[in-house]
């Protein structure tokens, strides 16, 4: 038995890969301390000495947000590759481990149930599915989502966790900005809620399209937020930004987001919010 963190094996069929670390104990990468895997686990792995907010899987969000079972759509839309595209290894083999280490077809989850009672379409995207980039397919679960919506009249939840778009799909990938944010403008006409939640991290493509859209945007605490990385930022502007820069708090301060609020209050705070914006 491994008392501390051990590398991962393959998952048995069926199971989400989560992204807290295995092992029977876990060290915080943020204080240090020394946490029972068990205790972490039923605090929505929120580190309960420091509250640093690990990485959680999307089904695990989803579970975590609706009050019990709730339906899923959209599972057999999967990336083809337009491009033919290979780096280090072909893309195509980049879909067959993402799927394999995640259990799930691409970078998101879309499914509808219900918030404290309130009926809604909630979408979570999966880190673990190449960096939960945003291809083909999220753009149009994503779309789907919000079609459903306002078919349904429901209220809309987007859980985003991205490294941007995919490059391996080239333009194809960009153009789901501008396809989310038009369907977002219907939804908006229609008078129906949009409440974005960024987790760590939300950048790139993401941020600059949808994640920043909502009627809300609420983030959990420490999530970096931004378009490029700080690294790139400082070699381009050849200047020392700020402690903190593109973390959730910096952003709130600077009038980014609505709220930051900790994961263990997500649930509450995400339904208070529904029943205000319905009014």
């Amino acid at each position: 038995m491994a008392w501390f963190r051990r590398e991962q094996t393959a998952l048995p069929a069926g199971e989400q890969e989560s992204r807290i670390p295995e092992g029977l104990w876990i060290k915080c990468s943020a204080c240090k301390e020394v946490i029972y895997r068990k205790e972490l686990v039923q605090n929505l792995a929120v580190c309960p000495k420091c509250s640093f907010h690990f990485r959680i899987s999307a089904r695990e969000r989803l579970e975590m947000l609706f009050d019990g079972a709730f339906l899923e759509f959209d599972r057999g839309l999967t990336s083809a590759d337009p491009l033919s595209f290979s780096d280090t290894k072909p893309y195509s083999a980049r879909l067959r481990e993402g799927k394999a280490k995640t259990n799930s077809a691409d970078a998101i989850l879309s499914a509808t149930g219900e918030i404290e009672g309130i009926k809604s379409v909630v979408a979570a995207m999966e880190y673990g599915f190449i960096g939960g980039s945003m291809g083909v397919v999220v753009g149009e679960k994503v779309t789907r989502c919000i079609e459903r919506a306002l078919q349904d009249e429901l209220p809309l939840v987007v859980v985003s966790c991205s490294g941007g778009a995919r490059m391996m799909e080239g333009v194809l990938s960009l153009m789901q900005m501008a396809k989310i944010s038009a369907a977002l403008a219907r939804l908006d006409e229609a008078r129906l809620p949009f409440v974005s939640v960024l987790t760590d991290p939300t950048t790139g493509g993401v941020t600059a399209s949808f994640a920043m859209l909502g009627d809300l945007n609420v983030a959990e605490p420490g999530a970096l937020i931004g378009f490029a990385g700080p690294r790139v930022i400082e070699q381009t502007i050849r200047q020392k930004l700020p402690p903190g820069f593109q973390r959730a708090e910096f952003l709130l301060e600077h009038g980014m987001l609505d709220m930051v609020v900790d994961r263990r209050e997500l649930k509450k705070t995400l339904a208070r919010s529904l029943r205000l914006l319905r009014a």
